[in-house]
C-alpha cells in the first residue's frame, strides 16, 4: 500500500503502519510524477485549496494518474454540501446539485473532474460525505464546542444535520474501491435523522455538560462563527439505501447516538 504525503516528517508513521510513503504536493504538479503507472486503485481524500470555486490539486492528481497505466478504480471524498439546501427534505443521490458555498462548489469541480476521468476507463465512484465524527480521537466529538457553550438555533429555525463514525467512513472507502459501480455516486452516512440542536442536546447529556444556549436565526449571525453559519444555512436527511445496497456496508455504528456511546 502506498500513501502520498506532503510532509517529509509523516513518513516514519506510515512506514510502522505497513504503509510506503511517497513524497509529494498536490500544489506542485510536478512533485506528482513517482505516481504514474503506481496505482491500480486510489483513494482520493485531500481537501481542495482554501479559496477559489475550483480544485486545481485534484486535476492535478488525475492527470498524473493517467501519464502511463491508468488505475483500475478511483474512489473521490466528496462533500454532502454539494446539495446545497434541502429544507430538510430526504434526498437521494439523484437530487440535483445547489452548492452555494465557495467550499461545497470547489467539490463540485473535483466531482466533475473525477467523473470526466470514469468516462476515460477508470472505474469511478464519488462518496458523499457529511459530517465526521470519532470518539477516540482529539477534535472528535462535539464536547469542545459545547465546553465553548457555543449555540445553536432555536428548534423553530432547527436544521438536519447528517453524520458518519470515522470507522464506518473507512470501510465504505474500501468497500468502493472494491465494489463501486462505474460512474456511481454514494451518500456516505449513517442512519440517523437528526436536528442540530438535539445532536448536541445529546451530547451535552453524555458529557454531563450544560445543553447549548438557543439563539432565532434573526440573530445568530451575532452570535455564531461565519463558517459555522454556513452549515446551519442548509438542512437536508440523507438516504443511505445505495451505500449500503451496493457496496454491501452494514454500518458498524448506525446512529450518532450508538457511536457516540461506544468508544
Amino acid at each position: 500500500m502506498l500513501a502520498l504525503t506532503s510532509s517529509p516528517d509523516r513518513r516514519p508513521a506510515l512506514r510502522a503502519q505497513g504503509v510506503t510513503p511517497l513524497c509529494g504536493n498536490l500544489d506542485d504538479r510536478a512533485s506528482l510524477h513517482r505516481l504514474a503507472g503506481l496505482a491500480t486503485r486510489v483513494l482520493h481524500l485531500a481537501p481542495p485549496p482554501g479559496e477559489g470555486r475550483d480544485d486545481p490539486r485534484t486535476r492535478h492528481l488525475l492527470r498524473v494518474l493517467q501519464l502511463r497505466s491508468k488505475p483500475q478504480a478511483l474512489v473521490y471524498g466528496s462533500t454532502s454540501g454539494v446539495y446545497g439546501d434541502c429544507g430538510g427534505a430526504l434526498i437521494n443521490e439523484t437530487r440535483p446539485l445547489a452548492a452555494s458555498t465557495p467550499r461545497a462548489l470547489r467539490r463540485v469541480d473535483a466531482e466533475a473532474s473525477v467523473r470526466l476521468l470514469g468516462r476515460r476507463g477508470v472505474r469511478a465512484s464519488i462518496l458523499r460525505i457529511p459530517g465526521i465524527y470519532a470518539p477516540n480521537r482529539a477534535g472528535g466529538t462535539p464536547e469542545a464546542r459545547l465546553r465553548k457553550g457555543t449555540p445553536v438555533l432555536e428548534r423553530a429555525d432547527d436544521v438536519y444535520t447528517n453524520h458518519i463514525h470515522a470507522d464506518d467512513l473507512a470501510r465504505a472507502c474500501i468497500h468502493a474501491l472494491w465494489r463501486g459501480q462505474p460512474q456511481r455516486i454514494y451518500n456516505a452516512c449513517d442512519d440517523s435523522q437528526m436536528l442540530m440542536g438535539d445532536y448536541f442536546d445529546f451530547a451535552a447529556k453524555l458529557y454531563s455538560l450544560p445543553p447549548p444556549p438557543r439563539v432565532p436565526r434573526s440573530t445568530a449571525h451575532g452570535a455564531l462563527p461565519l463558517q459555522l453559519l454556513s452549515f446551519m444555512s442548509e438542512s437536508r436527511r440523507l438516504d443511505n439505501t445505495r451505500m449500503k445496497a451496493e457496496l454491501g456496508l452494514r454500518l458498524r455504528y448506525p446512529t450518532v447516538e450508538t457511536g457516540l456511546l461506544l468508544k
